[in-house]
């Protein structure tokens, strides 16, 4: 890390990446030493994720930190590991496995009298498109970042609200938000945040803006050489370009993506590529990249993006039936469980039995639940659960 802030991307990264590579496989002989081990990693993956844009690493070195936080029942440690790997599940795409790790990391938390892990919450609902969620602990985190001079926090702040309005095609707040992100960050978002400027200012004609970003990114991706980074940088350099160049900067993107492993990307480059084709006028090839996109989101599920590809299918002439939603499906699998067996009747306690969590997370899941369904008790809860499964 010093090095990355003293010398600059091109020399810090490979050096990041060579003392990560010896952290991921670093043996451990004694709790000692796992308990270290544990205090690094959120150090390590905090530079390591937005840095050398590498998923797989990332997956890999969260994952041995839930594993070894289970392990030696470090329920301090245990958290922050949860909420790491629940970013590597937002970035395939696997939300609902992102969600229960979040909820799982917020139930601990709890249980030990810790406040929430709200980042993560946020980062989901950017990509879900839930702006009614995200705008109220949106202005509390900013709040409170300024009055405690966190600045990372407010570069978050900017990449995660790019995210949300690029996904709702509120171009303009994308655009202020991501340059937020850019210009206040401290050390972490500022390639993420370059990613959701690029596409928001070309999208409100602000060219000049969009190449002295795309510009920046180009030279952190360019040391970080992986399928991400070279996605990053093909696709936005194909918002700037025409023709054929565009036209192979957007393949050169999926394939890139997919390569890195980061489905919620890939999915969006097929949305980009198929608009850009749309108004090429090339409408066949279009569709076949909207639907690509339109699907991956539906499943994921982004509902903002899909939306978007879902009206560009309609403006090349072809209908899309829109996905019902019921109340229930916004709940987590385990919120799911939580709520069948109190509309059943049981207890907390008993729930907690059968679930093997204590009642006290039971309570803590019922509120969440209570709350996304829109009640004040668990006697509304059979005739909520009965409409959803008529519907």
């Amino acid at each position: 890390m010093a090095a990355l802030l003293a010398d600059g991307a091109r020399t810090g990264v490979p050096a990041l990446r060579e003392a990560l590579d010896l952290l991921q496989h670093e043996e451990l002989r004694t709790r000692e030493a796992t308990v270290r081990w544990l205090l690094l990693a959120p150090v390590a993956l905090e530079s390591f994720i937005h840095w050398a844009w590498d998923l797989h690493a990332w997956d890999t070195l969260s994952s041995r930190a839930v594993r070894l936080a289970r392990d030696i029942g470090a329920l301090g440690t245990l958290p922050p590991a949860l909420i790491y790997a629940g970013g590597v599940h937002i970035h395939y795409g696997d939300f609902a496995e992102a969600d229960r790790m979040i909820d799982e990391a917020d139930a601990i938390a709890t249980a030990t009298g810790h406040a929430p892990h709200k980042y993560a919450t946020l980062v989901l609902a950017a990509w879900r498109g839930e702006a009614d969620v995200a705008a109220s602990i949106i202005e509390e985190a900013r709040e409170r970042a300024v009055q405690r001079g966190e600045v990372s926090l407010l570069g978050a702040m900017g990449y995660i609200q790019g995210v949300l309005f690029n996904g709702l095609a509120r171009y303009e707040e994308a655009m202020e938000a991501a340059r937020t992100g850019i210009e206040h960050d401290g050390f972490n978002f500022t390639g993420l945040s370059l990613v959701e400027h690029v596409e928001a200012a070309t999208r409100c004609g602000e060219l000049d803006q969009a190449r002295a970003s795309l510009a920046r990114l180009t030279e952190l991706t360019r040391a970080a050489d992986s399928g991400w980074a070279r996605g990053a940088s093909a696709r936005s350099a194909a918002l700037l370009a025409d023709g054929e160049a565009a036209d192979r900067l957007y393949r050169t993107a999926i394939e890139e993506f997919g390569r890195g492993g980061v489905a919620v990307e890939v999915a969006r480059s097929h949305l980009l590529y198929g608009e850009w084709l749309r108004r090429a006028q090339r409408r066949s090839k279009a569709r076949e990249h909207l639907r690509t996109a339109h699907d991956m989101f539906a499943a994921m599920p982004a509902h903002a993006f899909a939306e978007r590809a879902r009206r560009e299918l309609l403006a090349t002439g072809e209908q899309v039936a829109v996905r019902e939603t019921t109340p229930t499906s916004a709940l987590t699998p385990q919120e799911s469980q939580v709520a069948a067996l109190a509309a059943d009747g049981m207890t907390n306690a008993q729930i907690g039995a059968e679930l093997f969590i204590s009642p006290h997370t039971v309570e803590w899941h019922l509120r969440k639940v209570y709350t996304k369904l829109g009640i004040s008790s668990r006697r509304a809860l059979p005739q909520v659960l009965d409409s959803a499964r008529a519907r």
